[in-house]
């Protein structure tokens, strides 16, 4: 009686140590990949930029100057008071291009008749003169509310503070009779006993500039301006060390193409690589409990033998290519910033020696000609096939360049085509 529980009790002993490496065998281990995404700085400016031959204008206009010159016999003469009589027309044209949407040059002429009256002790009611004159600047232009109120292409209204420097030449300086040299005239021709009757100046000019959009291609303007000169301008030396002749002028600027101006942020590319990041992982979750789900209906299925099944997983084998690099408006340098995204692929050529791949190279369509793009797209993929095999090593024979320009837009997104993009050779 006591050998035969000693010997149940012996059977229930070695049942229990196999029960549980049964159910071991019907539960198979699975392992995963960990996901991460790493973050990095980005510059949150907007840049700007524009094809060269956009943002150019014409000017023309018309209006009024007056000179301000000698104050000559007593404070009450009338050289420095504005008068109607000293006002005469002035002509406007001009050209220029507005290289950033917040600084422009134009190349800018004034010309027309002028009036001034310079007495002299000796003959106190014989001092009006009158001569004609043309003024050619360099301007720099600067859009205040672009500065100040952020970047608007189609602002109805700004205001546009302008200096400049540039000649002016003053010739037919005649008195009142239109006959003689004006009785105030002190300078004389280079070695010769002749007055002068003509002078070249160099003015320094500044003034505002407000500005109406009319349409895209046009624009009204009103503008005040002053340009300052030394004491020969009008051939009398005395008196103020300063000259000036104001003018108030109108006109239209014409816009050859438009105001146009392309964007790139840095922060906003990189919010929309991580968004398609996020989208990559969340399918990655979905893979991860799908497997879960498979491997638990596995556990249920029985099993004629006790041995482990392992469940390895392993994404990058033969998945899309999810992977590109993206690079800055007219630039084929791999950013610090892109750099993660070369050392992801160098690692899934390491982790796939027998796969191959082909590295595509795009430009945007709205920046530069077709044939500056394709060579632009060519020197993107040289660039990031060059990183892959001279920094992590990988053989020059797995990786095929090719490259589409501007001829072929992967994105509808304009900026968004400035990248080279992996894919799988068929």
């Amino acid at each position: 009686m006591k050998a035969t529980h000693v010997y149940s009790l012996l059977a229930l002993a070695a049942g229990a140590a196999v029960a549980p490496q049964m159910a071991n065998a019907q539960q198979p281990v699975y392992t995963s990949e960990t996901v991460s995404v790493s973050e990095f700085s980005c510059d949150p400016k907007t840049h700007y930029s524009s094809n060269w031959r956009d943002n150019w204008f014409i000017q023309l206009g018309a209006g009024i100057n007056q000179p301000f010159v000698e104050r000559t016999l007593t404070d009450k003469d009338p050289s420095h008071a504005i008068d109607r009589k000293k006002m005469t027309v002035t002509y406007n044209f001009g050209f220029g291009r507005w290289f950033s949407p917040y600084l422009g040059f134009r190349i800018n002429a004034l010309g027309g008749a002028m009036h001034w009256d310079t007495p002299t002790p000796d003959q106190p009611l014989n001092g009006w003169s009158r001569g004609k004159h043309v003024n050619l600047n360099a301007e720099l232009m600067w859009d205040m509310f672009n500065t100040f109120g952020g970047v608007n292409s189609d602002r109805v209204f700004s205001i546009i503070p302008f200096v400049g420097i540039g000649g002016d030449y003053m010739w037919d300086i005649r008195d009142a009779s239109g006959v003689h040299v004006p009785a105030a005239t002190n300078i004389y021709r280079t070695n010769s006993d002749k007055l002068k009757t003509s002078s070249w100046s160099l003015p320094v000019t500044a003034g505002l500039q407000f500005r109406f959009r009319l349409c895209e291609y046009v624009d009204f303007f009103a503008e005040a301006r002053a340009s300052f000169m030394g004491d020969n301008w009008n051939n009398v030396a005395y008196g103020d060390a300063i000259e000036a002749n104001v003018a108030v002028l109108g006109g239209f600027n014409f816009n050859i193409g438009g105001r146009n101006w392309n964007e790139y942020n840095e922060c906003a590319s990189l919010s929309q690589i991580a968004a398609l990041n996020g989208e990559v992982n969340a399918l990655r979750a979905q893979n991860l409990a799908a497997d879960a789900a498979i491997a638990e209906l596995q556990s249920q299925l029985p099993c004629p033998e006790a041995k482990t099944t392992v469940i390895k997983r392993n994404d990058c084998v033969n998945a899309p290519l999810m992977t590109t690099v993206r690079f800055s408006i007219d630039s084929a340098v791999i950013s610090p910033e892109e750099e993660v995204n070369v050392y992801n692929m160098a690692q899934w050529l390491k982790d796939n020696p027998d796969q191959n791949i082909t590295i595509v190279g795009y430009a945007d369509k709205d920046t530069g000609t077709s044939e500056y793009n394709l060579q632009l797209s060519k020197e993107r993929a040289e660039a990031v096939r060059d990183q892959l095999v001279n920094k992590y090593g990988i053989n020059a024979n797995r990786l095929t360049v090719k490259y589409d320009g501007s001829n072929v837009q992967p994105y509808s997104t304009n900026n968004w085509n400035r990248i080279v993009i992996f894919t799988q050779p068929e």
